[in-house]
């Protein structure tokens, strides 16, 4: 007969923090959630370290440029969903990658004998109003002049007029020479009152442009999750079938690290996969893997080079894979195994892989409870899918607002590689379901409640770090009627007008 394991099987619902010495130093302007993305060894950091603890699921109804752009600039990360073509994915991720940097290539140019109509062709085309006039057209060529919305008057102007009438030529405009800092470029901004500032070579070759908006838009960012080149921070993910084609398309557009996506990581085809990844690119390529729920799992994916591990398999508020398959495991149970596996790795090796709770989070305290069982980072779909930015519609139903939600295992999705168990490229049956999530707005908004929460949790328990909250604070089991106990009870809830 199988090997019965009498632990039961729990979930986050099932416990509780219990507080500590919150002390005058325990204030959440002194609590930080940064935290490790990837795998380091000791007294090293780690590559990429997160602001926030937070990661977009790898799904077509979260994870797409626009939700991308939007958890980078607040210190979290998205992984691209990989369950569309080689092509469009990498676009994706080139989008993310040049969205927004300190110093930004020219993506749109012209030649000053280029006319307003093809002006306004390439602005309708690229959604750029500042538009570099170079001697050949392109973003490297001698700078002869700029164009912005201000240099022209659609109702007045002819379409055919010359761009060489109204640009602003290169001898009125203020630039600054490669090789200025972005500090530097920031001052001739502000003490002239610029816009745009561009920057150029010796040979007056148009290098970058830096402008004002995105000093504005990092200060009003300071989380925000950058590169050493000032560009955002996106992964992507990958499947173990056409990953030779795709690995080498993401990382030409840009993509800081990837991320195997698939219910059950514990395989050979991942093995294969982070082989290929690392023999190919000489470890300098980073890619986390699973999902898997047990010690077996996660040290055959640490063994295999994954930079960092996913634990979770069924949990997801559309998965039914436990339903369909009977495979899976309490995600309170899984993470807290993994994290002790986890543990000990570190002791043994010195080398620490950070693992990513991914299913379960239901509440936002849920949050806490799995950073505190040992998730050095959180991924999650029905909370990402339900803001402004993530890519699926805005509908109303049933007098209420809502935004669609679809699991990769559903028929819509028809990912059929995330549930690949060899034999024919189809979906088998469904692992997940099509539906909808109550509509709630800006991320960003929503996010600085969900971090106030976290951050007034830790304080009560008196620790004001990730590393404190794992291995100061206690938990407890609860009961079925304590859960009750924790809610509104005999009471008669007034309700509340909109």
């Amino acid at each position: 007969m199988a090997k019965i394991m009498n632990e039961v099987s729990r979930t986050f619902s099932e416990y509780l923090i219990l507080p500590g010495l919150t002390t005058k130093h325990d204030t959440p302007d002194n609590v930080s959630l940064q935290t490790p993305l990837v795998k380091f060894k000791k007294g090293e950091k780690s590559r990429i370290s997160l602001n926030v603890p937070f990661v977009s699921a790898i799904m077509q109804s979260v994870s797409d440029s626009g939700l991308a752009i939007a958890l980078a600039k607040e210190g979290g990360l998205s992984f691209i969903f990989g369950s569309q073509s080689v092509e469009d994915q990498s676009e994706m991720v080139r989008k993310v990658k040049k969205y927004k940097a300190g110093f930004v290539e020219s993506r749109a140019n012209l030649t000053p004998e280029n006319t307003l109509k093809d002006v306004l062709e390439l602005k309708a085309k690229t959604g750029f109003s500042t538009i570099g006039i170079t001697d050949d057209g392109t973003s490297s060529g001698v700078l002869l002049g700029l164009v912005t919305s201000r240099d022209y008057r659609v109702s007045k102007d002819s379409p055919d007029k010359k761009v060489s009438e109204f640009m602003t030529p290169a001898s009125d405009l203020i630039t600054a020479p490669n090789g200025v800092t972005l500090s530097e470029a920031n001052d001739i901004i502000w003490e002239h009152k610029l816009n745009t500032l561009p920057i150029v070579d010796e040979n007056q070759k148009l290098k970058y442009f830096v402008f004002r908006k995105d000093y504005d838009n990092h200060k009003e960012n300071p989380n925000e999750l950058s590169d050493m080149h000032k560009r955002l921070v996106v992964g992507a993910g990958i499947n173990t079938r056409d990953y030779k084609e795709r690995v080498p398309a993401l990382i030409d557009a840009g993509v800081d690290v990837l991320c195997i996506d698939s219910s059950d990581g514990f395989s050979e085809w991942q093995q294969e996969t982070i082989d290929y990844i690392k023999n190919n690119y000489d470890n300098n390529i980073l890619v986390g893997a699973g999902n898997v729920v047990d010690k077996e799992g996660f040290l055959y994916l640490v063994k295999a080079g994954a930079d960092f591990v996913k634990v979770g398999v069924g949990g997801g508020s559309i998965c039914i894979t436990r339903e369909q398959k009977g495979i899976g495991r309490g995600q309170a149970t899984a993470l807290i195994d993994v994290a002790k596996a986890r543990d000990e790795y570190f002791s043994e090796t010195g080398e620490y892989i950070p693992i990513c709770s991914d299913g379960g989070i239901v509440q936002d305290y849920h949050m806490t409870l799995a950073l505190a069982m040992g998730a050095d980072f959180l991924m999650m779909g029905r909370y990402f899918a339900r803001f402004d930015e993530s890519p699926t519609r805005k509908l109303l139903v049933g007098g209420n607002y809502v935004k669609e939600y679809w699991g990769e295992g559903s028929n819509r999705a028809r990912n059929w590689q995330r549930y690949d168990m060899g034999g024919n490229n189809s979906l088998k049956f469904e692992e997940g379901v099509d539906s909808y999530v109550p509509y709630a707005g800006k991320l960003k908004e929503n996010l600085d409640q969900t971090i106030g929460k976290i951050k007034s949790t830790m304080c009560s328990c008196g620790v004001t770090s990730l590393d404190e909250l794992k291995q100061e604070v206690r938990l407890t089991l609860v009961s079925s009627t304590s859960i009750i106990e924790g809610g509104a009870h005999d009471v008669i809830v007034k309700e509340t007008s909109n």
